[in-house]
Protein backbone atom coordinates (compact mmCIF):
# COMPACT_ATOMS: atom_id res chain seq x y z
CA UNK A 1 0.00 0.00 0.00
CA UNK A 2 1.32 3.46 -0.93
CA UNK A 3 1.95 5.69 2.07
CA UNK A 4 1.84 9.53 2.08
CA UNK A 5 2.66 12.13 4.71
CA UNK A 6 0.84 15.35 5.37
CA UNK A 7 2.97 18.34 6.36
CA UNK A 8 1.91 17.90 9.98
CA UNK A 9 2.72 14.23 9.98
CA UNK A 10 6.12 14.91 8.46
CA UNK A 11 6.91 17.48 11.14
CA UNK A 12 5.84 15.04 13.82
CA UNK A 13 8.05 12.34 12.30
CA UNK A 14 11.05 14.69 12.34
CA UNK A 15 10.39 15.56 15.97
CA UNK A 16 10.10 11.92 16.97
CA UNK A 17 13.35 11.16 15.14
CA UNK A 18 15.18 13.96 16.93
CA UNK A 19 13.84 12.83 20.28
CA UNK A 20 14.91 9.29 19.47
CA UNK A 21 18.47 10.37 18.73
CA UNK A 22 18.59 12.39 21.92
CA UNK A 23 17.38 9.35 23.86
CA UNK A 24 20.12 7.14 22.44
CA UNK A 25 18.16 5.50 19.58
CA UNK A 26 20.17 3.83 16.76
CA UNK A 27 21.90 6.16 14.34
CA UNK A 28 21.11 6.12 10.63
CA UNK A 29 24.22 4.03 9.97
CA UNK A 30 23.28 1.56 12.69
CA UNK A 31 19.74 1.29 11.33
CA UNK A 32 21.13 0.64 7.85
CA UNK A 33 23.40 -2.06 9.20
CA UNK A 34 20.57 -3.69 11.13
CA UNK A 35 18.36 -3.56 8.03
CA UNK A 36 20.81 -5.90 6.30
CA UNK A 37 20.00 -8.67 8.73
CA UNK A 38 18.54 -11.59 6.80
CA UNK A 39 15.32 -13.36 7.86
CA UNK A 40 15.88 -15.22 11.11
CA UNK A 41 16.52 -18.96 11.11
CA UNK A 42 13.49 -20.90 12.30
CA UNK A 43 12.65 -24.15 14.03
CA UNK A 44 11.91 -26.67 11.25
CA UNK A 45 8.44 -28.07 10.76
CA UNK A 46 8.68 -31.85 11.32
CA UNK A 47 5.69 -32.39 9.01
CA UNK A 48 7.19 -30.42 6.14
CA UNK A 49 10.44 -31.57 4.49
CA UNK A 50 12.96 -28.79 3.83
CA UNK A 51 12.96 -27.30 0.34
CA UNK A 52 16.45 -27.13 -1.20
CA UNK A 53 17.44 -23.75 -2.56
CA UNK A 54 20.48 -21.76 -3.64
CA UNK A 55 23.14 -20.90 -1.10
CA UNK A 56 23.45 -17.12 -1.07
CA UNK A 57 24.78 -14.35 1.14
CA UNK A 58 21.38 -14.47 2.84
CA UNK A 59 21.98 -18.10 3.82
CA UNK A 60 25.39 -17.31 5.28
CA UNK A 61 23.95 -14.31 7.12
CA UNK A 62 21.16 -16.47 8.53
CA UNK A 63 23.76 -18.86 9.91
CA UNK A 64 25.78 -16.00 11.42
CA UNK A 65 22.83 -14.46 13.23
CA UNK A 66 21.37 -17.85 14.11
CA UNK A 67 24.52 -18.63 16.09
CA UNK A 68 24.53 -15.23 17.78
CA UNK A 69 20.82 -15.48 18.66
CA UNK A 70 20.49 -19.15 19.62
CA UNK A 71 23.85 -20.67 20.59
CA UNK A 72 24.85 -21.14 24.22
CA UNK A 73 27.42 -18.33 24.20
CA UNK A 74 25.85 -16.32 21.37
CA UNK A 75 25.07 -13.31 23.58
CA UNK A 76 28.76 -12.82 24.41
CA UNK A 77 30.36 -14.02 21.17
CA UNK A 78 32.64 -11.61 19.35
CA UNK A 79 31.50 -11.34 15.74
CA UNK A 80 35.12 -11.57 14.60
CA UNK A 81 35.40 -15.06 16.09
CA UNK A 82 32.80 -16.20 13.56
CA UNK A 83 33.58 -14.07 10.52
CA UNK A 84 37.36 -14.45 10.42
CA UNK A 85 37.21 -18.29 10.24
CA UNK A 86 34.34 -18.01 7.75
CA UNK A 87 36.35 -15.78 5.43
CA UNK A 88 39.46 -17.93 5.78
CA UNK A 89 37.48 -21.03 4.78
CA UNK A 90 35.88 -19.14 1.89
CA UNK A 91 39.25 -18.12 0.45
CA UNK A 92 40.61 -21.65 0.89
CA UNK A 93 37.67 -23.01 -1.11
CA UNK A 94 38.32 -20.42 -3.81
CA UNK A 95 41.94 -21.52 -4.00
CA UNK A 96 41.05 -25.22 -4.17
CA UNK A 97 38.84 -24.44 -7.17
CA UNK A 98 41.34 -22.14 -8.88
CA UNK A 99 38.94 -19.23 -8.44
CA UNK A 100 40.81 -16.92 -6.07
CA UNK A 101 40.01 -13.23 -6.54
CA UNK A 102 42.39 -10.27 -6.05
CA UNK A 103 39.90 -8.30 -3.95
CA UNK A 104 39.06 -11.23 -1.64
CA UNK A 105 40.61 -9.55 1.39
CA UNK A 106 38.84 -9.49 4.72
CA UNK A 107 37.53 -6.00 5.50
CA UNK A 108 38.38 -4.39 8.82
CA UNK A 109 36.10 -5.71 11.55
CA UNK A 110 35.26 -3.86 14.74
CA UNK A 111 33.38 -6.32 16.94
CA UNK A 112 30.06 -4.61 16.24
CA UNK A 113 27.86 -7.49 15.12
CA UNK A 114 25.71 -5.68 12.54
CA UNK A 115 28.48 -3.46 11.18
CA UNK A 116 30.82 -6.44 10.78
CA UNK A 117 28.16 -8.43 8.98
CA UNK A 118 27.39 -5.51 6.66
CA UNK A 119 31.08 -5.24 5.70
CA UNK A 120 31.44 -9.01 5.30
CA UNK A 121 28.23 -9.33 3.27
CA UNK A 122 29.17 -6.53 0.85
CA UNK A 123 32.41 -8.29 -0.10
CA UNK A 124 30.79 -11.73 -0.05
CA UNK A 125 28.25 -10.61 -2.66
CA UNK A 126 31.03 -9.33 -4.91
CA UNK A 127 32.93 -12.60 -4.61
CA UNK A 128 29.84 -14.76 -5.16
CA UNK A 129 28.69 -12.74 -8.18
CA UNK A 130 32.03 -13.40 -9.89
CA UNK A 131 31.82 -17.18 -9.44
CA UNK A 132 31.04 -19.24 -12.55
CA UNK A 133 28.03 -21.21 -11.32
CA UNK A 134 25.71 -22.09 -8.44
CA UNK A 135 27.82 -25.13 -7.53
CA UNK A 136 30.81 -22.90 -6.78
CA UNK A 137 28.60 -20.48 -4.84
CA UNK A 138 27.22 -23.39 -2.83
CA UNK A 139 30.74 -24.64 -2.07
CA UNK A 140 32.03 -21.31 -0.75
CA UNK A 141 28.82 -20.75 1.23
CA UNK A 142 29.04 -24.19 2.82
CA UNK A 143 32.71 -23.60 3.61
CA UNK A 144 31.90 -20.32 5.37
CA UNK A 145 29.04 -21.79 7.40
CA UNK A 146 31.00 -24.90 8.39
CA UNK A 147 33.87 -22.71 9.56
CA UNK A 148 31.59 -20.56 11.71
CA UNK A 149 30.10 -23.65 13.34
CA UNK A 150 33.53 -25.24 13.68
CA UNK A 151 34.87 -22.14 15.42
CA UNK A 152 32.52 -22.90 18.34
CA UNK A 153 34.50 -26.09 19.11
CA UNK A 154 31.28 -27.69 20.32
CA UNK A 155 30.47 -31.34 19.62
CA UNK A 156 26.73 -30.63 19.62
CA UNK A 157 26.94 -27.69 17.20
CA UNK A 158 26.55 -28.98 13.66
CA UNK A 159 25.92 -27.78 10.14
CA UNK A 160 23.35 -30.21 8.73
CA UNK A 161 23.95 -29.89 5.02
CA UNK A 162 22.30 -33.12 3.94
CA UNK A 163 21.73 -36.68 5.08
CA UNK A 164 24.99 -38.61 5.08
CA UNK A 165 24.14 -42.27 5.44
CA UNK A 166 26.37 -45.07 6.59
CA UNK A 167 25.09 -47.13 3.70
CA UNK A 168 27.60 -49.92 4.23
CA UNK A 169 26.29 -50.49 7.77
CA UNK A 170 29.61 -50.84 9.57
CA UNK A 171 31.00 -49.18 12.71
CA UNK A 172 34.74 -49.11 13.38
CA UNK A 173 36.74 -48.77 16.57
CA UNK A 174 38.35 -45.57 15.24
CA UNK A 175 35.01 -43.76 15.55
CA UNK A 176 33.89 -42.16 18.79
CA UNK A 177 30.47 -40.92 19.84
CA UNK A 178 28.61 -38.97 17.16
CA UNK A 179 30.75 -40.14 14.24
CA UNK A 180 34.00 -38.30 14.96
CA UNK A 181 37.51 -39.73 14.82
CA UNK A 182 38.46 -41.04 18.26
CA UNK A 183 41.61 -39.20 19.42
CA UNK A 184 42.64 -42.20 21.54
CA UNK A 185 42.17 -44.84 18.85
CA UNK A 186 45.21 -46.80 17.81
CA UNK A 187 46.12 -49.13 14.97
CA UNK A 188 44.48 -51.40 13.97
CA UNK A 189 40.93 -50.14 13.49
CA UNK A 190 38.50 -53.03 13.66
CA UNK A 191 34.82 -53.71 13.06
CA UNK A 192 32.82 -52.97 16.21
CA UNK A 193 29.38 -53.67 14.84
CA UNK A 194 27.59 -54.63 11.64
CA UNK A 195 23.99 -53.65 10.98
CA UNK A 196 21.95 -56.81 10.37
CA UNK A 197 21.50 -57.37 6.65
CA UNK A 198 23.83 -54.50 5.79
CA UNK A 199 26.06 -54.47 2.69
CA UNK A 200 29.13 -54.94 4.88
CA UNK A 201 27.62 -58.03 6.50
CA UNK A 202 26.53 -59.43 3.13
CA UNK A 203 30.05 -58.87 1.81
CA UNK A 204 31.40 -61.17 4.52
CA UNK A 205 32.81 -58.72 7.08
CA UNK A 206 32.60 -59.91 10.68
CA UNK A 207 32.94 -58.23 14.10
CA UNK A 208 36.60 -58.02 15.09
CA UNK A 209 37.92 -57.88 11.52
CA UNK A 210 40.93 -55.55 11.46
CA UNK A 211 40.79 -53.17 8.49
CA UNK A 212 44.14 -53.17 6.72
CA UNK A 213 43.29 -51.24 3.54
CA UNK A 214 40.34 -49.73 1.68
CA UNK A 215 40.38 -49.74 -2.11
CA UNK A 216 44.01 -50.81 -1.87
CA UNK A 217 45.06 -47.79 0.23
CA UNK A 218 46.36 -48.50 3.76
CA UNK A 219 44.08 -47.20 6.53
CA UNK A 220 47.13 -46.19 8.59
CA UNK A 221 50.41 -44.70 7.44
CA UNK A 222 53.24 -44.61 9.99
CA UNK A 223 50.66 -45.10 12.71
CA UNK A 224 48.52 -42.14 11.56
CA UNK A 225 44.91 -42.76 10.53
CA UNK A 226 44.02 -41.70 6.99
CA UNK A 227 40.62 -40.05 7.55
CA UNK A 228 39.83 -39.77 3.85
CA UNK A 229 40.33 -43.50 3.40
CA UNK A 230 38.17 -44.23 6.44
CA UNK A 231 35.29 -42.13 5.09
CA UNK A 232 35.14 -44.22 1.94
CA UNK A 233 34.09 -47.17 4.12
CA UNK A 234 31.72 -45.46 6.52
CA UNK A 235 29.80 -43.36 3.96
CA UNK A 236 28.68 -43.81 0.41
CA UNK A 237 25.93 -43.27 -2.11
CA UNK A 238 23.53 -45.93 -3.37
CA UNK A 239 25.26 -48.23 -5.84
CA UNK A 240 28.79 -47.27 -4.83
CA UNK A 241 31.14 -50.04 -3.86
CA UNK A 242 34.23 -50.37 -1.73
CA UNK A 243 36.96 -53.02 -1.53
CA UNK A 244 38.03 -53.79 2.02
CA UNK A 245 41.12 -55.76 3.00
CA UNK A 246 40.86 -57.19 6.51
CA UNK A 247 42.76 -59.46 8.83
CA UNK A 248 40.56 -61.83 10.85
CA UNK A 249 42.09 -62.43 14.30
CA UNK A 250 40.17 -65.65 14.96
CA UNK A 251 41.76 -67.40 11.96
CA UNK A 252 44.76 -65.22 11.12
CA UNK A 253 43.70 -65.06 7.47
CA UNK A 254 43.72 -61.92 5.33
CA UNK A 255 40.70 -61.34 3.09
CA UNK A 256 39.70 -58.79 0.48
CA UNK A 257 35.94 -58.27 0.37
CA UNK A 258 33.75 -56.01 -1.75
CA UNK A 259 30.65 -54.28 -0.37
CA UNK A 260 28.06 -52.45 -2.48
CA UNK A 261 26.09 -49.68 -0.79
CA UNK A 262 22.42 -50.32 -0.19
CA UNK A 263 19.79 -48.12 -1.86
CA UNK A 264 18.58 -47.00 1.56
CA UNK A 265 20.19 -46.80 5.01
CA UNK A 266 19.73 -49.85 7.25
CA UNK A 267 17.11 -49.56 9.93
CA UNK A 268 18.22 -48.69 13.43
CA UNK A 269 18.38 -51.73 15.71
CA UNK A 270 15.86 -52.02 18.50
CA UNK A 271 16.04 -53.24 22.07
CA UNK A 272 17.16 -56.84 22.61
CA UNK A 273 16.87 -58.76 25.85
CA UNK A 274 17.54 -62.16 27.38
CA UNK A 275 18.35 -63.88 30.64
CA UNK A 276 22.05 -64.54 31.30
CA UNK A 277 23.50 -66.77 34.01
CA UNK A 278 19.99 -68.01 34.73
CA UNK A 279 18.44 -64.98 36.38
CA UNK A 280 20.18 -61.78 35.29
CA UNK A 281 18.24 -59.54 32.92
CA UNK A 282 20.42 -58.41 30.01
CA UNK A 283 19.03 -55.60 27.83
CA UNK A 284 20.79 -53.80 24.97
CA UNK A 285 19.76 -50.20 24.29
CA UNK A 286 20.96 -48.72 20.96
CA UNK A 287 19.73 -45.17 21.63
CA UNK A 288 18.03 -43.01 24.25
CA UNK A 289 14.64 -42.74 22.58
CA UNK A 290 11.56 -42.54 24.83
CA UNK A 291 9.91 -45.45 23.02
CA UNK A 292 13.06 -47.57 23.42
CA UNK A 293 13.28 -46.63 27.12
CA UNK A 294 9.73 -47.98 27.50
CA UNK A 295 10.82 -51.13 25.68
CA UNK A 296 13.73 -51.58 28.10
CA UNK A 297 11.42 -51.44 31.11
CA UNK A 298 8.88 -53.71 29.43
CA UNK A 299 11.60 -56.23 28.54
CA UNK A 300 12.83 -56.37 32.14
CA UNK A 301 9.26 -56.83 33.37
CA UNK A 302 8.77 -59.67 30.88
CA UNK A 303 11.98 -61.42 31.96
CA UNK A 304 10.83 -61.18 35.57
CA UNK A 305 7.85 -63.33 34.68
CA UNK A 306 10.12 -66.30 34.00
CA UNK A 307 12.84 -65.80 36.64
CA UNK A 308 13.55 -64.21 40.00
CA UNK A 309 15.83 -61.56 38.49
CA UNK A 310 18.80 -60.83 40.75
CA UNK A 311 20.25 -57.98 38.71
CA UNK A 312 20.03 -55.97 35.50
CA UNK A 313 22.73 -55.38 32.88
CA UNK A 314 22.03 -52.53 30.47
CA UNK A 315 24.33 -52.67 27.44
CA UNK A 316 25.03 -49.11 26.26
CA UNK A 317 27.95 -49.92 23.97
CA UNK A 318 27.45 -48.18 20.65
CA UNK A 319 24.66 -45.99 22.05
CA UNK A 320 24.97 -42.61 20.32
CA UNK A 321 22.60 -40.77 22.65
CA UNK A 322 19.19 -39.24 22.08
CA UNK A 323 16.49 -37.76 24.28
CA UNK A 324 16.95 -36.31 27.80
CA UNK A 325 13.42 -37.58 28.46
CA UNK A 326 14.61 -41.16 27.97
CA UNK A 327 17.55 -40.54 30.30
CA UNK A 328 15.23 -39.24 33.02
CA UNK A 329 12.88 -42.21 32.57
CA UNK A 330 15.56 -44.90 32.87
CA UNK A 331 17.28 -43.17 35.79
CA UNK A 332 13.84 -43.02 37.42
CA UNK A 333 13.84 -46.81 37.37
CA UNK A 334 16.99 -46.72 39.54
CA UNK A 335 16.21 -43.92 42.01
CA UNK A 336 13.64 -41.25 42.80
CA UNK A 337 14.03 -37.64 43.87
CA UNK A 338 17.52 -37.21 42.41
CA UNK A 339 19.10 -34.41 40.41
CA UNK A 340 20.81 -36.13 37.49
CA UNK A 341 22.56 -33.19 35.76
CA UNK A 342 22.34 -29.44 35.19
CA UNK A 343 21.85 -27.30 32.09
CA UNK A 344 23.65 -23.99 32.43
CA UNK A 345 23.51 -20.79 30.40
CA UNK A 346 26.51 -18.63 29.56
CA UNK A 347 25.97 -16.55 32.71
CA UNK A 348 26.27 -19.62 34.93
CA UNK A 349 22.58 -19.95 35.77
CA UNK A 350 21.90 -23.68 36.00
CA UNK A 351 18.63 -25.61 35.87
CA UNK A 352 18.58 -29.09 37.44
CA UNK A 353 17.38 -32.17 35.56
CA UNK A 354 15.68 -34.81 37.69
CA UNK A 355 14.68 -38.44 37.70
CA UNK A 356 11.25 -39.37 36.36
CA UNK A 357 9.67 -40.45 39.62
CA UNK A 358 6.58 -41.84 37.89
CA UNK A 359 8.63 -44.87 36.85
CA UNK A 360 8.52 -47.92 39.12
CA UNK A 361 11.84 -48.69 40.77
CA UNK A 362 13.65 -51.88 39.70
CA UNK A 363 15.08 -52.46 43.20
CA UNK A 364 17.83 -54.80 41.98
CA UNK A 365 21.61 -54.32 41.49
CA UNK A 366 22.41 -52.59 38.22
CA UNK A 367 25.40 -52.65 35.83
CA UNK A 368 25.81 -50.60 32.65
CA UNK A 369 28.23 -51.61 29.89
CA UNK A 370 29.93 -48.59 28.26
CA UNK A 371 32.42 -47.86 25.49
CA UNK A 372 33.80 -44.97 23.42
CA UNK A 373 30.66 -44.90 21.28
CA UNK A 374 28.45 -44.20 24.32
CA UNK A 375 27.86 -40.49 23.68
CA UNK A 376 25.65 -37.51 24.46
CA UNK A 377 22.59 -38.75 26.38
CA UNK A 378 24.55 -41.96 27.01
CA UNK A 379 27.35 -39.89 28.59
CA UNK A 380 24.73 -38.13 30.69
CA UNK A 381 23.09 -41.37 31.87
CA UNK A 382 26.45 -42.96 32.70
CA UNK A 383 27.67 -39.95 34.67
CA UNK A 384 24.47 -39.94 36.75
CA UNK A 385 24.78 -43.66 37.48
CA UNK A 386 28.32 -43.12 38.72
CA UNK A 387 27.81 -39.82 40.59
CA UNK A 388 24.64 -40.95 42.34
CA UNK A 389 25.97 -44.47 43.01
CA UNK A 390 23.01 -46.06 41.25
CA UNK A 391 25.01 -48.94 39.85
CA UNK A 392 28.34 -50.01 38.39
CA UNK A 393 29.94 -49.12 35.05
CA UNK A 394 31.89 -51.78 33.18
CA UNK A 395 33.78 -51.38 29.90
CA UNK A 396 35.73 -48.32 28.76
CA UNK A 397 35.46 -44.57 29.17
CA UNK A 398 32.49 -43.01 27.39
CA UNK A 399 32.82 -40.61 24.44
CA UNK A 400 32.62 -37.34 26.36
CA UNK A 401 30.42 -35.78 23.69
CA UNK A 402 27.84 -34.11 25.92
CA UNK A 403 28.20 -30.35 25.59
CA UNK A 404 24.45 -29.79 25.78
CA UNK A 405 21.18 -30.71 24.07
CA UNK A 406 21.11 -29.48 20.49
CA UNK A 407 18.14 -27.85 18.77
CA UNK A 408 17.70 -27.62 14.97
CA UNK A 409 17.28 -24.31 13.13
CA UNK A 410 16.39 -24.19 9.44
CA UNK A 411 18.18 -21.99 6.88
CA UNK A 412 16.65 -20.75 3.63
CA UNK A 413 18.51 -23.21 1.36
CA UNK A 414 17.08 -26.35 3.00
CA UNK A 415 20.02 -26.95 5.34
CA UNK A 416 20.00 -26.43 9.09
CA UNK A 417 22.15 -25.73 12.12
CA UNK A 418 22.08 -27.82 15.28
CA UNK A 419 22.87 -25.57 18.25
CA UNK A 420 22.81 -26.19 22.01
CA UNK A 421 21.18 -23.45 24.06
CA UNK A 422 22.74 -24.72 27.30
CA UNK A 423 25.86 -26.57 28.39
CA UNK A 424 25.55 -29.59 30.62
CA UNK A 425 27.38 -30.43 33.80
CA UNK A 426 26.93 -33.66 35.73
CA UNK A 427 25.11 -34.41 38.97
CA UNK A 428 28.18 -33.54 41.06
CA UNK A 429 28.62 -30.40 38.90
CA UNK A 430 31.71 -31.74 37.17
CA UNK A 431 32.31 -31.38 33.42
CA UNK A 432 31.94 -34.61 31.46
CA UNK A 433 32.06 -33.04 28.01
CA UNK A 434 35.34 -33.86 26.16
CA UNK A 435 36.36 -36.05 29.12
CA UNK A 436 33.84 -38.87 29.30
CA UNK A 437 32.92 -41.10 32.22
CA UNK A 438 35.48 -43.64 33.41
CA UNK A 439 34.18 -47.15 34.13
CA UNK A 440 34.38 -48.66 37.58
CA UNK A 441 35.83 -51.79 35.99
CA UNK A 442 37.90 -51.57 32.81
CA UNK A 443 36.91 -54.32 30.37
CA UNK A 444 37.52 -53.36 26.74
CA UNK A 445 36.06 -55.39 23.90
CA UNK A 446 39.06 -56.05 21.64
CA UNK A 447 39.26 -57.17 18.03
CA UNK A 448 40.40 -60.61 19.18
CA UNK A 449 37.43 -60.86 21.58
CA UNK A 450 34.92 -59.86 18.91
CA UNK A 451 36.43 -62.20 16.34
CA UNK A 452 36.33 -65.12 18.78
CA UNK A 453 32.85 -64.31 20.07
CA UNK A 454 34.01 -63.40 23.57
CA UNK A 455 32.56 -60.57 25.67
CA UNK A 456 34.77 -59.75 28.68
CA UNK A 457 32.57 -56.78 29.64
CA UNK A 458 29.49 -58.94 29.93
CA UNK A 459 31.44 -61.63 31.79
CA UNK A 460 32.68 -59.05 34.29
CA UNK A 461 29.17 -57.64 34.76
CA UNK A 462 27.80 -61.12 35.47
CA UNK A 463 30.55 -61.75 38.02
CA UNK A 464 29.65 -58.52 39.84
CA UNK A 465 26.02 -59.55 40.15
Amino acid sequence: MKRTFTAGAAALAVAVTLLGVAAGAPSADEEAEAAQRPPACARPNPDQPPTPGPTTVTTVGQAYYCILDNYYSGPVLDSRDLLVPAFAALTQELQRRGLDQPYATLPALTGRKDADWAAFAKLYRRIADALPDDEARKAVGYAAIKAMVGSLHDNHARFLSGFVANLYGVDLSAIVGPGDIDPVSAEPAYVNRLAPGSPAEKAGLKPGDEVVAINGVPLYSNGVLNEGVLKSLTTGGPGSSVEVTVRRPATGETLTLTATAAPSPPTRPGVTSRLVDGNIAYVSLPGFVPELADQVLAAIAELRKSAQVRGVILDLRGNGGGSPEAVSKLLGALAHGKTTSYWCDVKGKCTPNRTDDSVELLNVPFVALTDRRCASACDSFSSAVKDLKLGTLVGTRTAGAVSGPGEPFALDNGTALMLPKFHEIAANKEVVNTIGVAPDHYAPLTAADLSAGRDPGLAKAVSLL
